[in-house]
């Protein structure tokens, strides 16, 4: 009898456990997996109709909307040569100086010294194209839509150009240029390479096409209310005079624009492998400091 009622209880336990066994895996699988954002990189995205409109796309892990700014940078080459992978160079740099940002890569329309084509604005209209694809793609990529946007020479150029000329497109928090061109107009002077080249670029001379080069020169756009911008160059630069920097620092000065400048002494167009890690974290202290 005994045995009989054990029996019927263990089947009573049994019974019970079962339906709470039950329930609390039905329970967990019910529970959303938050799968963790890994890293990725984009290679080749198109923003625009043309052969060159695109972009690399470098997205670190865990990234969202509210926490990951985006770096755009814009390369070198007189606006004629020079590719998105000019990146790559300082990929790791900005990586470490920059932690936890995106990092975009452009191309750009580059004239052609061969049949004409890609004069300015062409340049400059891209880089308006690429800023607003960017801010279409924020949910997608889940970053935010702050952006710096920075670049090299002739990127430096487009990257001043568009942050002074076109604060309405993009967010855009702060620009860094390096030994770039700032005013097309005394550029020209410079040597008679540079004059060859801006004529073809801008389709005339100062004298004869003079609202192109003034409506492609960032000087001219500086404004009380341009936003705080970091830049370098070297005192040694036969390629783009430094001359060109201080023609920046005084505007900017004059409209009490917030900018950290350095002549880096000794240097020419393009700096010393040993630099880049210095200038990189002086540009990123001086962008965190105004944040």
């Amino acid at each position: 009898m005994v045995m009989i009622k054990n029996f019927f209880a263990i089947r009573f336990l049994v019974a019970l456990a079962i339906p709470l066994l039950f329930f609390s895996c039905s329970s967990d699988s019910d529970d959303p997996v938050l799968e963790p954002i890994v890293a990725m990189d984009i290679y080749d995205e198109p923003y625009g109709s043309d052969e060159d409109n695109s972009m690399d796309i470098f997205l670190p892990e865990g990234r969202t909307k509210e926490s990951t700014p985006v770096f755009v940078y814009i390369h070198g080459g007189a606006w004629n040569s020079g590719d998105k992978s000019e990146i790559l160079a300082f990929r790791t740099l900005l990586e470490y100086s920059f932690p936890g940002y995106a990092i975009v890569s452009l191309n750009y329309s580059l004239y052609d010294l061969g049949n004409g084509s890609g004069q300015f604005p062409a340049q400059e209209n891209d880089i308006i194209d690429a800023i607003n694809y960017i801010a279409s793609k924020t949910d997608d990529w889940n970053v935010s839509d702050e952006l710096i946007l920075a670049g090299a020479s002739a990127g430096g150029h487009l990257a001043l150009l568009h942050s002074y000329k076109h604060p309405e497109i993009g967010n855009i928090q702060a620009v860094m240029a390096l030994f770039p061109p700032t005013d097309l107009i005394s550029l020209y002077d410079f040597n008679t390479l540079t004059q060859q080249g801006l004529q073809l670029l801008l389709d005339g001379t100062p004298e004869n096409k003079e609202t192109a080069y003034l409506e492609s020169s960032p000087i001219n756009y500086v404004s009380s209310t341009s936003v705080p911008t970091v830049f370098f160059h070297g005192t040694e630069d036969v390629v783009v005079p430094i001359s060109q920097s201080e023609l920046l620092e005084s505007k900017l000065k004059e409209a009490g624009v917030s900018y950290y400048y350095e002549a880096i002494p000794g240097q020419g167009h393009g700096f010393g492998l040993s630099t880049y890690p210095i200038i990189i974290q002086k540009a990123a202290d001086f962008i965190n400091s105004e944040q």
